[in-house]
């Protein structure tokens, strides 16, 4: 099974790209882009590494 870096990489970085955009119609932009954008990044890098690493678990034989 061969991974593909920008199909697996690009579905999240639209929906980190929408959340921030739609954020910004309640709070401010410099929250936004200091706190919250910042702390969806990380969240989306560790969850996207674990479930890279749990996809090639289950697909070992």
């Amino acid at each position: 099974m061969d991974f593909d870096f920008v199909p697996a990489v690009a579905p999240l970085v639209v929906i980190v790209a929408i959340a921030t955009v739609g954020l910004t119609s309640v709070m401010t932009l410099s929250t936004v882009l200091m706190m919250v954008l910042p702390s969806m990044i990380v969240f989306s890098v560790v969850a996207f590494f674990l479930g890279m690493k749990h996809g090639e678990f289950r697909a070992s034989p």
